[in-house]
């Protein structure tokens, strides 16, 4: 990283062996956000049945994922260069005038379990509370999921509680956990 330029806050997030950054999605993105849509498993236990794999190009079209209350950004690892997911972010709003964000994240399989996700969770927070007057940035998870909790505590995240039949996943409706992290909480980065 050039030392002469102050880094853009939420945007790279150096490690020793790897960087991780997110960045805007590009055309060359369209196919593993494609396979996202259309490969059962892919996405673990977020699977929720085949997904138009057209929808990708069409929202890239549309705004390049970089809506104003809805959008994504790509995980890139570096090195090797490479796209290891994608992050989401979508805008809510409590009470008429409280809005906060909720974020997801994939992750392709050859990326799991390296520390790259928690990384670019807490790299969104800090991005989307620079960019945004948001006081709250949320994200769920499943109770099975033991490694996406994992990740959201690391990357600053707290457990509020259980969302009771929240989701209905693989033939029944299950359980889910929401996590949060406030503008006032510090950041691990």
């Amino acid at each position: 990283m050039d030392s002469a330029r102050p880094p853009v806050p939420g945007v790279v997030h150096e490690a020793p062996g790897s960087t991780v950054r997110l960045r805007p999605v590009t055309e060359d993105d369209l196919a593993m956000l494609r396979r996202f849509a259309v490969e059962p498993g892919l996405v673990g236990l977020d699977w929720a049945g085949f997904r138009d794999p057209a929808a990708p190009a069409r929202r890239f079209a549309e705004d390049g994922y970089l809506g104003e209350k809805v959008g994504g950004l790509i995980v890139q690892v570096e090195p090797p260069g490479v796209a290891a997911g994608y992050l989401s972010y979508l805008q809510g709003q409590y009470g008429g005038r409280a809005p906060y964000w909720e974020i997801g994240i994939v992750l392709l399989p050859e990326w799991r379990g390296r520390g790259i996700g928690w990384r670019a969770q807490a790299l969104l927070c800090d991005y989307l509370f620079s960019h945004t007057p948001a006081q709250r940035i949320q994200a769920g998870t499943h109770a099975e999921n033991a490694a996406e909790q994992r990740s959201l505590e690391k990357a600053g995240f707290q457990l509020e509680g259980v969302l009771r039949a929240c989701e209905f996943r693989a033939g029944a409706w299950r359980d889910g956990w929401l996590y949060s992290r406030l503008r006032d909480d510090p950041s691990p980065l």
